[in-house]
């Protein structure tokens, strides 16, 4: 099939192939900027957006993509050259792929290479949405303390340099300084990423930087500036270059970064915007009083879930989560953590099924056609543990419940931090505390709990008994006897070897 290089000139030549947008991009202006423009976002609230979109009288809602870090110049790059389209495939649970070409980015900025101009159009009275996709790390908080951290050299170059700034908190903070200079509204700042009360934890370490670095703005921000909690849901690997080809060769589309994705999406927004919002509602998005239940349930099912199953993998030599999920140890590993370990702390969780919920759960972890890289999963576990498996332990420890399961997989990342899993393949540990994780792990060889004492991911943790005992005893499980046999053994009757 003759391939055509996916942009705006071509875009009709792929009608008939595949979806595409039938709304007129021309007339549609930035009242998003979104930072962040990876899959997850491509996958999620752009897709919303472009549905939105085809409704004309939301033109006012197309969304300016910013590629904030230098190691985003590849993607902005792509979508530069390919006007902010891209598509993206639905890997369907029986193998069919669905194929639409999103329209929703009409702008794609890099801010390394000019700071000045994301600022700007951060300040830009059009815009109504400052939306983020930064991962859990890039919120820049101690877990231990809770507190912003302002040792970070980025944060003090940002103080020292507010023009040119490097974080998010920079740029947020001198394109709200400029809104309130020129007399212009307000906005809301809404994130994307996988964090309970995401919104909350937005507003605290803004407001912690701004005091800072702009105190006089401290209070103009609390007037005017909103930042709702919201849950996000939808599980989006990274491309392969098989994704790109098979693109290529079944739609005639040259897309140098497609998105692929599984057919399951979940939004959760608390309804409170400064400015007002898009009717997301009309596409499937759900406004609600109070997000924090939904968002538990996720991040502590879900989220838990692809880490659990992501550590174990990995040791077990698994490259994608498939593959963990469908190991019938592994999976009924998860299953009675999940029912066992994480159900019993939800609560209000109104017109939802737990049950059915984490059934669903395995079913879309295992989806063959989604290759979600265990690499991937893994990355940043770091930050990712605090936030999706160490409320689950905590939770459990005041109510002297079960952490059986919670202290294996925690065992098993220490031993995972060694960097080599059990056939003696090495692991590539991407985090940005790898050397640490690193120097704990080996530390924990005579000492298990040595790895406990990283107090900014586990906090007191290692000061309960219960927990150091129950991990002790799981870790030297798995040294002595393999994480297979360790699993197995648990499902069979949950008690320790002999």
């Amino acid at each position: 099939m003759t391939s055509y290089k996916l942009n705006n000139q071509n875009l009709s030549r792929f009608e008939g192939e595949v979806a595409i947008p039938k709304y007129n991009r021309d007339n549609v202006k930035t009242g998003i900027v979104h930072v962040g423009i990876g899959g997850f976002h491509r996958s999620h609230e752009a897709f919303y957006t472009d549905q939105l979109l085809h409704d004309e009288s939301n033109a006012d809602w197309g969304i300016c993509g910013v590629a904030l870090l230098d190691f985003d110049a590849k993607i902005y790059n792509t979508l530069k050259e390919q006007d902010g389209l891209y598509t993206l495939v639905v890997k369907e649970l029986d193998g069919t792929l669905t194929k639409r070409v999103i329209g929703s980015i009409v702008e794609v900025l890099y801010a390394p290479e000019d700071p000045k101009k994301v600022i700007e159009k951060m300040a830009s009275p059009d815009v109504k949405i400052i939306s983020l996709t930064i991962t859990e790390g890039g919120y820049n908080y101690n877990e231990a303390t809770g507190e912003f951290n302002f040792e970070n050299p980025l944060v003090q170059h940002d103080i020292a340099n507010a023009e040119a700034p490097k974080t998010i908190f920079g740029y947020l903070t001198q394109a709200l300084k400029l809104r309130k200079e020129r007399g212009l509204k307000g906005c809301t700042i809404q994130s994307c990423d996988n964090i309970q009360g995401n919104g909350h934890m937005t507003k605290k370490m803004l407001l912690s930087y701004v005091g800072v670095a702009e105190p006089v703005l401290v209070a103009w921000v609390e007037e005017h500036v909103s930042f709702p909690n919201a849950m996000v849901d939808r599980i989006t690997p990274a491309t392969s270059p098989s994704d790109i080809s098979s693109l290529k060769e079944t739609s005639g589309i040259d897309d140098a970064w497609p998105v692929v994705c599984e057919p399951f999406k979940q939004w959760v927004i608390e309804d409170y915007f400064s400015a007002g919002r898009p009717t997301w509602e009309n596409v499937g998005a759900q406004f609600v009083p109070n997000v924090e239940p939904y968002e538990k349930m996720k991040l502590q099912l879900l989220n838990a879930g692809h880490s659990v199953l992501g550590i174990l993998g990995a040791l077990m030599g698994y490259d994608t989560i498939d593959e963990a999920a469908n190991n019938a140890g592994i999976n009924a590993f998860l299953r009675a953590y999940m029912g066992r370990e994480v159900a019993p702390i939800l609560s209000d969780l109104k017109g939802v099924d737990l049950e059915s919920y984490e059934v669903s759960l395995l079913q879309r972890f295992g989806n063959v056609y989604i290759k979600d890289q265990i690499d991937r999963i893994c990355s940043e576990t770091s930050a990712k543990f605090p936030i999706f498996i160490l409320p689950t332990i905590n939770a459990q420890l005041k109510l002297d419940g079960h952490i059986e399961h919670a202290a294996l997989v925690t065992a098993a990342w220490a031993i995972y931090s060694l960097g080599n899993d059990e056939n003696g393949k090495a692991i590539n540990v991407k985090d940005v505390m790898a050397s640490v994780l690193n120097e704990k792990a080996k530390e924990s060889k005579n000492c298990p709990t040595t790895f406990l004492e990283i107090e900014s991911i586990f906090g007191k943790l290692k000061d309960s008994k219960p927990f150091t005992e129950a991990y002790t005893t799981a870790y030297k499980d798995i040294v002595k006897h393999g994480i297979e046999k360790c699993v197995l053994e648990m499902n069979i009757n949950r008690v320790n070897f002999i």
